[in-house]
């Protein structure tokens, strides 16, 4: 447990945790801390199961993916793919990027997905929907913000109007079950973020930019994504970005700089496993390796025990 821990939490390679006991006196190598790791993941596959089974259960989900590398003769990029529903955290490792990959990642979830604009999200949508795709106004902020330097006025005026509609949502930031806060948001949505949005719009629409201008591309991105980036005025359970999933990919990059990936397949499905269990404990404000440590102790007292982090705070 605690080479888990000490790898896919705090992104320490199994080799330089060897190295450490080592010089602690403990003759150890690598591969016998992979096989610990490996036996650990086995006993605590149905809990990471059940993770995302829950995770794909909800209304909203939010998906994004980040490259991933998978080591040996030649090295090879695959990627990262994660889910969240803001409490839980669901991670897998494949070899491509493709509408194929999304597929088996949402696995015909129905619902709400939250994503960015790359294209395999529209592909499943348009080969028959199974969920409705909406989309982040954090990724329209950026595409203003990196032409800020070149387009300062235009790109202040956008910069303020989207402060002005992350403002409203301080208000109430998260339903989070509250029936009440639910209601407040989509009437707060349906009045002062509506009112915002048409002056984005009516903004972006009286430009006049070159098409191909850094200020072109940066409406055209926005305008075309308006069915996607509008639908939280009318269902307050939507968020207004993506970053939560954003934060869930933060500590997959860490990881990669810091041991560069996978030496194979399976490697790839225990990083994967790890990375759901740790992630998910923390968005549900449990101590990520005593979680880890209760949860496999359940799994090996009775094999196919599933342990999800909420039922550590009843």
């Amino acid at each position: 447990m605690e080479f888990a821990a000490s790898k896919f939490l705090d992104h320490l390679p199994l080799e330089r945790q060897a190295r450490i006991l080592r010089r602690e006196g403990l003759a150890i190598d690598s591969q016998t801390l992979w096989d610990q790791t490996n036996l650990l993941a086995h006993h605590l596959a149905p809990t990471v199961q059940a993770i995302r089974h829950t995770v794909l259960e909800s209304a909203v989900v939010g998906a994004d993916e980040t490259p991933w590398r998978l080591m040996g003769g030649h090295p090879k990029r695959w990627w990262v793919w994660a889910l969240t529903n803001g409490e839980l955290a669901a991670y897998a490792i494949l070899d491509s990027r493709s509408k194929a990959a999304a597929s088996e990642v949402l696995g015909g979830y129905r619902g709400i997905v939250m994503a960015d604009a790359y294209g395999a999200y529209n592909a499943l949508t348009r080969a028959g929907p199974s969920f409705r795709l909406v989309h982040c106004w954090a990724h329209v902020r950026r595409k203003f913000v990196e032409i800020e330097e070149n387009y300062p006025a235009e790109s202040k005026e956008m910069l303020d109007l989207l402060r002005e509609l992350y403002a409203v949502e301080e208000i109430v930031p998260s339903p989070n079950g509250n029936e009440e806060a639910r209601r407040l948001r989509a009437e707060l949505r349906n009045t002062r973020s509506k009112e915002i949005v048409h002056r984005i719009r009516d903004w972006a629409l009286a430009q006049r930019p070159l098409l191909r201008s850094g200020l072109g591309q940066a409406i055209d991105y926005m305008l075309g994504l308006w069915t996607g980036l509008t639908a939280f005025l009318k269902d307050p359970n939507i968020p207004l970005d993506n970053n939560a999933v954003e934060r869930a990919l933060r500590g997959v990059a860490v990881g990669r700089k810091n041991h560069y990936g996978s030496r194979s397949r399976r490697g790839t499905e225990v990083a994967a496993l790890f990375y759901s269990l740790f992630k998910s404990a923390k968005l549900a404000g449990v101590e990520p390796k005593n979680y880890v440590l209760r949860a496999a102790h359940a799994a090996i007292t009775k094999p196919g025990t599933a342990t999800l982090p909420a039922s550590l705070l009843s």
